[in-house]
């Protein structure tokens, strides 16, 4: 029971980034026009970062290590599929929203795995955390402003949604501890779908939105945003 407690809080505190980077997201006018640009591209490259530190060094590493061979491949390949028609059916519905579809893709399989690894290997699972945080915070900013773009929905409405999402870390880290911790086929196979959806995401829709005309530093972000997850690694080695 206080495996689950300490998996709950964990959790809890990761997944509550992703409202307060969307409640971040409205005083994004408070910067000049320019300067308020560069600073959402470099924003949104570093959530980019982000995910793709969780793709190298979590999803895939800890997927593979759990699907054997090739069979890697399969789910790894669905993932991507799956986001591809989840693409096509909302731009037919007139709206993007891949920041907050990789966000769901990125959080919730993390947080089964924190569950699963937390009595093996405690200092991971807290590791784990605060990078599931940290990616969580300019993921919750950039999702804000995509369906502010894409939809009419008002902005008390958005925040209420990503505080719904709160919940589903401490329901992903119990699954993890109760269920997928004894059945760490299944964990990996997880792992590798979120994966194979998360590339597919980050190069059709997150990646070209990035780069702004005759400003190079959201590009950095997008190094420091993976760099930050490396760190992380290194610290578990």
């Amino acid at each position: 029971m206080g495996a689950i407690v300490y998996a709950t809080l964990l959790a809890a505190l990761a997944g509550a980034a992703i409202p307060l980077g969307a409640w971040l997201a409205r005083f994004d006018r408070i910067l000049p026009g320019p300067l308020r640009n560069e600073a959402n591209h470099w924003i949104m490259a570093f959530g980019a970062g982000a995910l793709l530190s969780a793709v190298a060094l979590v999803l895939i590493p800890e997927g593979i290590d759990r699907v054997p061979g090739l069979l890697a491949l399969l789910p790894l390949l669905a993932g991507a599929i799956a986001a591809l028609v989840s693409d096509i059916a909302m731009a037919h519905r007139g709206g993007s929203k891949a920041q907050f579809m990789a966000m769901l893709m990125d959080f919730i399989p993390e947080a089964i795995a924190m569950g699963a690894i937390l009595t093996a290997d405690p200092g991971l699972a807290v590791l784990l955390a605060i990078l599931i945080g940290a990616q969580n915070l300019p993921e919750g900013f950039n999702a804000d402003r995509e369906l502010a773009a894409s939809s009419k929905t008002p902005r008390s409405k958005r925040l209420l949604l990503f505080l719904a999402l709160v919940p589903a870390g401490p329901l992903a880290a119990v699954l993890g501890i109760t269920m997928f911790s004894g059945w760490p086929e299944l964990l990996g196979v997880l792992m590798l779908f979120s994966a194979g959806g998360i590339l597919y995401l980050m190069f059709q829709d997150i990646a070209p939105q990035v780069p702004v005309e005759r400003h190079w530093s959201p590009p950095l972000g997008a190094i420091m945003g993976f760099a930050f997850g490396l760190g992380g690694h290194i610290l578990t080695l």
